[in-house]
């Protein structure tokens, strides 16, 4: 009695964070051989089943209940059988080792060669067209890979990816981080799209100084596109004048089309009636399109298969 009370003043239940990870860490080793000596409620026959030496699993219980400062077996010779406090316990040891053997499950699937899964991101204006493409002609030889896609703009994919909640992504600009690879993997040029009773709807070719002028329609800052419409447009002489700023470029068009705005861009997916695209000759207006990871992390075998996949399609990666 003297030890259980002197177990209940060492270990005494606290709010405190880092007293829970201490108990945690001093029971987590014995749960297992807690729940098996608890199934058959004999040392010897839970020792064989589980393949340990009979000693060792004495002892674990021992200092299990040490730990917890509570008795979980009363003990009749070599047979035991589980104290009010033990059964209470074991409920919950039982659900935890499911869930654990439920995690382990999951991160052995997410990794299988044949079967695993690639959290991938991408930016929006790749959604419609180019991802599904890419991933239709990777699943030709992994036809039961699965995907977990992740539309959003660089800035916030690049965080995922530093959060772990990414394999990898596609991006613009290509970027360039101390805890990041990247590789460029194609470039897509750039469009000034203008209303279709705009001044300049009749041209095919504009120089972008031509458009100093104009009122612009924008993705919002923070975005790769807006941070290279800035730039060109710094480098054709002007700072755009931002009417309107949006989060995709499929509304931007729609508002070039209602006659709010010019905007540059990406082509589209589908041609979009009510708008013109202009092709800019000066300055040269492009982006560079490039996959992303985090350095050092290791990749399971269907995130290594599809980034070298990824990587096989350089200058290839865009529909034509």
């Amino acid at each position: 009695m003297m030890h259980q009370q002197r177990s209940q003043a060492r270990l005494s239940p606290s709010s405190d964070t880092e007293d829970r990870a201490d108990m945690s860490r001093l029971l987590a080793p014995r749960l297992a051989y807690f729940a098996g000596v608890a199934r058959t409620e004999h040392v010897t026959r839970a020792a064989q089943e589980m393949q340990v030496p009979q000693s060792t699993l004495s002892r674990a219980m021992v200092r299990l209940e040490q730990d917890l400062g509570v008795d979980l077996f009363a003990r009749r010779g070599r047979t035991l059988s589980l104290t009010p406090a033990g059964r209470t316990f074991l409920a919950s040891v039982e659900r935890a080792l499911a869930e654990i053997e439920r995690a382990a499950d999951e991160v052995r699937a997410d990794a299988d060669p044949a079967t695993g899964k690639v959290a991938f991101g991408f930016l929006h204006t790749m959604g419609a067209e180019t991802v599904p493409g890419l991933i239709h002609a990777f699943r030709a030889d992994h036809p039961r890979v699965r995907f977990s896609l992740v539309q959003n703009y660089g800035e916030a994919m690049l965080e995922k990816l530093r959060a772990g909640e990414l394999d990898l992504c596609l991006t613009s600009p290509v970027p360039d981080a101390p805890d990041l690879v990247a590789r460029r993997l194609d470039e897509q040029k750039l469009r000034l799209v203008v209303p279709a009773d705009h001044r300049l709807a009749t041209r095919r070719r504009v120089r972008l100084v031509e458009a100093a002028d104009e009122v612009f329609v924008t993705l919002e800052p923070g975005y790769g596109l807006r941070r290279i419409t800035d730039d060109l447009c710094q480098e054709a002489g002007f700072r755009p004048r931002v009417a309107f700023e949006g989060e995709e470029a499929e509304t931007l068009r729609g508002l070039v089309a209602a006659g709010l705005g010019v905007a540059l861009l990406p082509p589209p997916a589908f041609p979009r009636p009510g708008v013109v695209e202009l092709t800019v000759t000066a300055p040269r207006a492009a982006r560079e399109i490039g996959v992303a990871w985090l350095d050092g992390h290791p990749d399971t075998p269907p995130v290594a298969a599809f980034k070298k996949f990824l990587l096989s399609r350089r200058d290839n990666l865009l529909p034509t």
